[in-house]
């Protein structure tokens, strides 16, 4: 029923002098113990964090499941055009095509502007800090220190990598007035683009460093610094979890979930077992 109509029939009732009793919405906490098992939205093919059945998110939300005393459902969801797509699709709606949303999905950015966009999800229990970084080829792309005309100028007669449509591609492709778009070197994945510097294809990639690491796996041939320049922004963000509005007891449960686990080193294990530097989110 529309939210017109709702306020129609509600008027009409009135009207007739009846009272309505509406109903109380579900408690999804309850439903979720009542059933055994969270469902966990996560994205497809997305190393590390969630790839062949395992990965970070995968692990992570298999961890607060248990301390939930519940089971783990993973439900995978391909990445939709933006991140209010995905909101829609993996938290409170569900995908068009059917499938239905999870009760918590993971890798949510903890931002002001993308939850004032999304006034159906609440998003909280920052569990993990993503950072721009750049791989290299030592021997031939400095470290990325000081200015941006200054740590970037060798990718004008040297090629850098990125996954297309990224953060990174759009900030090379713009800055130093665009001087860099020639030798921006787009790919279909993170993992691509490292394969292409290994093969000599690019000088370096530019990417989250989770990703660069975990298709690394500290190769010392390549290695990895953050990025830190003024017209990256953000040059580094929180990761953290998604609910439906209303779900206050679930969120609080998932808090109270997730500081156990930081707190007695379950996070900071499953990060290094992919080969991932953990960041603690501050606060």
């Amino acid at each position: 029923m529309s939210t017109i109509k709702r306020r129609q029939w509600l008027a009409a009732l009135g009207a007739l002098g009846m009272t309505v009793v509406l109903p109380a919405l579900a408690d999804g906490l309850d439903d979720i113990r009542q059933k055994g098992r969270l469902r966990v939205a996560v994205y497809n093919n997305f190393p590390p964090y969630s790839f062949d059945d395992r990965g970070i998110d995968v692990d992570l939300g298999k961890a607060l499941a248990e301390r939930l005393g519940v089971q783990a459902e993973i439900a995978w969801f391909t990445a939709d055009e933006d991140m209010n797509g995905d909101l829609r699709n993996m938290v409170w709606k569900g995908h068009y095509l059917g499938a239905q949303p999870g009760d918590v999905m993971l890798h949510v950015p903890l931002d002001q502007y993308l939850a004032a966009q999304n006034d159906q999800v609440q998003i909280f229990g920052p569990y993990h800090v993503e950072a721009v970084a750049l791989a290299r080829i030592a021997s031939r792309v400095p470290d990325p220190s000081g200015s941006s005309a200054v740590a970037l100028n060798v990718f004008t007669h040297e090629k850098v990598g990125v996954e297309g449509t990224s953060g990174s591609d759009s900030f090379l492709m713009g800055v130093l007035n665009g001087r860099l778009r020639d030798n921006v070197v787009h790919y279909r994945s993170v993992a691509l683009a490292v394969a292409g510097m290994r093969g000599g294809e690019v000088a370096a990639v530019m990417a989250p460093r989770a990703e660069l690491e975990a298709a690394l796996k500290n190769d010392p041939a390549y290695p990895i610094s953050l990025v830190k320049m003024l017209e990256l922004r953000p040059s580094k963000w929180p990761l953290a979890m998604a609910v439906r509005k209303h779900e206050e007891r679930l969120a609080q449960a998932l808090t109270t979930a997730l500081t156990s686990l930081q707190e007695d080193g379950t996070v900071a294990r499953i990060f290094s077992q992919y080969g991932v530097t953990y960041q603690l989110p501050e606060g």
